[in-house]
């Protein structure tokens, strides 16, 4: 049975990993170490922090805090 094609912020990973370097765990991480903050926040921070596309960031934070919220 063939895979189901990955959907939702998680779909963007192989190319954050490409263009940025580094893997998904490294970008949680950041993250994770400015808990507690607003979602826009911390899309703030990979982008002004660490050059990361608009798009990008919101796909880690919203993948990460969804992550989080359901552990």
């Amino acid at each position: 049975m063939p895979d189901k094609p990955v959907r939702g912020p998680a779909s963007y990973f192989p190319s954050i990993e490409k263009t940025y370097g580094r893997p998904i765990a490294e970008w949680q991480d950041i993250v994770r170490q400015n808990y507690p903050a607003k979602h826009m926040k911390l899309v703030a921070v990979l982008k002004n922090e660490h050059g990361m596309g608009h798009g990008h960031a919101n796909a880690i934070v919203a993948y990460t805090l969804k992550q989080d919220k359901d552990a």
